[in-house]
This record gives structure tokens, sequence and C-alpha cells, in this order.
């Protein structure tokens, strides 16, 4: 996708139109476009080329959205990275990515000298938000004296568009590829599943980091669609609600966990929601009891399940309303089955693990062969994630492989146990691991989030789960928290649930 040249073509046709709402201050798509060139601009003064990476390293921002938008401008690569990496893990995946420009925020204990001698393969470093002066460029400066002459460079298809990484920052580094192609895939899916021209103008918001796939995707909506953002810097439940009465937002898609935290908010009733449209959660199914909520203060908007990677390019598949339940089936140009542990495809019905192919998935992890080797077996990536398809097509998540839990042999899977945790009145929150027993080779452990003033014991608990699942399937252990450990994109951070909090 020439991301770049779509949004060109919508700068010129809609420049007036509100692209970015930060702080309640809009970007128009003219003066947005105008800033991108400046930037663009800069970095080929500095040498960058077709296929040079350039890191960023900065909060939500429209300083972000202008970063992505430079550098594909130029057919270069943009490396995003999560703000919050401390100084040594900063500076190993710059080294790792080769990135030769950095885009970022002023960083704490680590002068720019220091980092340059640091990441020695970096040409100049480019800094935000600060008024400093000193022999590296400052974005603000590019913004006053730079030109701002249409700088285009089209990529190829199969060059590489953007590197994520993923996990692995203070170890071995877990770098996803993505090329330009790739970066067609999530509007395409929006419009297979009814996202489109009634669409056109209509407003988005966004506090999912934009240095994750889950931010990206909303810049990939709004210029196909001709969409306002109101970009948050940071998810802040009673904020985001606000932001919704305030701008008439229309979309948003958000994961699990920000969506349970927003409906259970004592104030989720008093705000105007009626201009929402749709909302598709990505992950696990919602409780029916959350849904319920949803459809009660949102009647004009319909929910949508959806499911992907970031090395898929998600989205790759969403739910019709009427088969919430499911994660929905594959669009024509994505294949998705079900496999078991020896790569054989399992009949519908049984639960395997989901393995897809096509243009959207990832090229490999950057710099480690072995690693995409092992995941691309026979030509089909292989998720970790388990599930099934019923006898329409619709395809049913179960878990993820490596949260399956095997009690004396028998699977447990942890979405099941959490929602019906779930139900009980005094449940904010909960989070199902498995842990090593000498009995049974693993024991179910439920880690619990009490709603302010909800009250549960572990005896409550385990008596609860006994009334609604088979016994093998109730928790052994039940450890009561205020906070679930959770990444900055909202997911929960089960391999630290293992451990007692005590």
């Amino acid at each position: 996708m020439d991301i770049a040249g779509k949004f060109r073509e919508v700068a010129k046709n809609y420049p007036r139109r509100p692209f970015i709402i930060f702080r309640d201050q809009p970007i128009s798509y003219q003066e947005a476009g105008e800033r991108v060139n400046k930037l663009a601009n800069a970095l080929l003064k500095e040498g960058v080329k077709k296929g040079d990476k350039v890191a960023v390293y900065l909060p939500n921002s429209p300083e972000y959205i202008i970063s992505y938008l430079a550098v594909f401008s130029l057919g270069a690569a943009c490396v995003p990275l999560d703000p919050r990496l401390t100084n040594e893990e900063l500076i190993g995946v710059l080294n790792h990515s080769e990135a030769s420009m950095f885009i970022t925020k002023p960083l704490e204990g680590l002068a720019s000298t220091e980092l340059a001698e640091k990441a020695p393969g970096l040409k100049n470093i480019i800094r935000c938000f600060t008024n400093e002066k000193d022999d590296f460029l400052n974005f603000a400066r590019i913004m006053q004296e730079e030109s701002d002459r249409e700088a285009n460079v089209n990529a190829e298809e199969e060059s590489l568009a953007v590197l994520y990484y993923t996990s692995g920052t203070t170890g071995k580094p877990k770098a996803v590829m993505s090329n330009y192609r790739s970066l067609d895939n999530a509007t395409q899916t929006a419009r297979y599943v009814g996202l489109d021209e009634e669409s056109m103008g209509d407003v988005e918001i966004c506090a999912l980091p934009f240095s994750h796939l889950g931010g990206f995707v909303y810049l990939q909506f709004a210029i196909d669609m001709v969409m306002a953002i109101v970009l948050m810097e940071r998810f802040i439940p009673v904020e985001f609600l606000k932001n919704i009465e305030r701008h008439k937002v229309s979309w948003f898609h958000i994961v699990p966990s920000m969506f349970t935290a927003l409906l259970q908010l004592k104030e989720f009733e008093k705000y105007d929601l009626s201009s929402v449209r749709g909302v598709c959660i990505f992950g696990a199914p919602s409780h029916p009891s959350l849904i319920q909520r949803f459809g009660k203060y949102c009647p004009n908007a319909l929910l949508w399940h959806g499911w992907g990677m970031t090395e898929t390019a998600a989205p790759n598949t969403v739910t019709d309303p009427q088969h919430i339940a499911s994660i929905g089936k594959a669009p024509p140009w994505f294949e998705v089955k079900i496999f078991d542990n020896n790569d054989k495809e399992l009949p519908s019905g049984e639960v395997g693990e989901i393995v897809c192919r096509g243009w959207p998935v990832t090229m490999g992890y950057y710099k480690e062969p072995q690693m995409t080797a092992e995941v691309m077996r026979s030509g089909w990536l292989h998720t970790g994630d388990l599930g099934c398809i019923g006898k329409e097509g619709y395809i049913y998540i179960k878990g993820r492989k490596k949260d399956m839990i095997i009690v004396a042999g028998l699977n447990v899977y942890s979405p099941e146990v959490e929602h019906v945790i779930a139900e009980h009145p005094g449940v904010k929150e909960a989070a199902v691991v498995g842990v090593p027993d000498k009995l049974r080779g693993e024991a179910v452990k439920a880690v619990v989030v009490l709603k302010e003033d909800g009250e549960a014991t572990e005896k409550d608990i385990r008596a609860f789960c006994r009334e609604r699942l088979i016994r093998f399937k109730v928790p052994q252990i039940v450890e009561f928290r205020d906070s679930l450990p959770k990444t900055r994109s909202g997911k929960v951070q089960k391999e630290l649930l293992k451990e007692s909090s005590e």
C-alpha cells in the first residue's frame, strides 16, 4: 500500500478536514501534509533513502503520526519503539535494527551525545518536545525552517515498511518485518466486513500506543476513510468517555481489558455515547453481561470481535454481530486452518493451533532465520493461538497454546475459567494460569482483582466456580491482587502471575 501517496491525495482533496485532534486541538489534513513534507525533506538532507530504517521513540502525539508518514514518503522503513523502554533496551534495539536516524523524546539519564556514541549506526538524531540547542536536529525547528515541497519516493510492495519489536528487547530481540503490501490488509479487511463510504468523515478515538500495530491501524483507517483521529496519550477510562461525548466519536477498537475497564465504570451511563456506531474488540470474546451493558448505553452501535497478530498485519478476521462469540471468518485473501501437534489439519469442531498464510503474513523476524523457519513451518504461520472452526466456517478462540493448562492429562482453557470468575458480582477482572503441581502436573491458579466495593474470599471464588465448572477446571489456588500486570497495549502479562505476590 502506498500509504504516503494515499495521504497526499486525501490532503489535496480534503485539505480542511480535521486529521488529528490532540488535546482538543485539531490539525487539518493540509496542515499535517505540510509537516510531513518538512520532516521528509529534513530526512532526505540527512541521506535517508529507500530501505533505510528510521526509529521513532515517542509517546502518542501528532509528531508520531507525522514521523510515520514522512518515513513512508521516502520509501524507507519505520521502527516504532515503545516509549517505556529503558535506556539499555533502547540502545540494544537501535543497534539491532541498524536504524540510521532516530526521532526521539528527551531521554532521562542519557545525553544525546552518549546515545550517539553507543549507537554508532545513527547518522543523526531528531529531538522532539525540547527547545535545547545542540548539534542534533530539532523537530520544532524543522517545522519552522524546512521546505514543505512534496517529497515522494515510491516504495516497492515487497520492501520493508515497518519493523515492530514485539518482545525480547532485554534478551534476544524479536522484530517482526512488515512490507508495504501488508499495509493494505487492515483497510481491505475493514471494507470486507462493511466499513464503507458511509464512514467517510467519521471520527475515531485512539488510546492504543502508536508504537504497536493496534495504534498504527487507526492511521490506516483514518487515511482510507478520511476520518479524524482523536488521539490520547494513554488510556484513561473516564477521559476516553469524555472524549467520545465531546468529539462525537463514531468508531474505535480496543483490547478486552480496556473494554472491561470502560464498562465497569460507575460513570459509564452518565455520558452521551449515542454517536458511537461501531466498536471492535481484538482478543477473547467478552462476557455476555458486559455486552448487555454496552448495548444498553450504546444503542446505536454494533459490537464486533476481531483477531489478528503483528505477524499477520492485523486485523485478519472480524465477526458480524450475529456471531459475536466467534472471531469471524477469514477473508478470501487469507487462509486459516487448525493443525494438531504434528501439523496435520483437524476436522471442524476440534481444537488445535490456528495456522494461516497469505500476503499479509510477515516477511519473518529480522536477523532471526531459525526463529522464522520454526514459526513458518510448511509454509504456514503457526500463531500459538488455540481454536476451532465451526460448521459454518466461523473461528472460535480457545486461548493461547502456551496458556493451556493440563490437569492430570485433561485440558483446561484459561479463558473459560476467567469468564466464569468474571460473573461473580464482586470481581472486577481475573486471569488464570497454570502452575506446577506434583500430583497433577499442573494446577489451575486464578488471580483475582475485586471491584472497589466488591467482597469475596478464596473459598467464595472456588465455590462459585464449582457451581459452573467441571471439578478439574476449578482453581486450586486463588490469589487476590490490586491489579493485573499488563503491557502498554493492554494484554495481561501472565508469566508474572505464576509466582506468588507475597
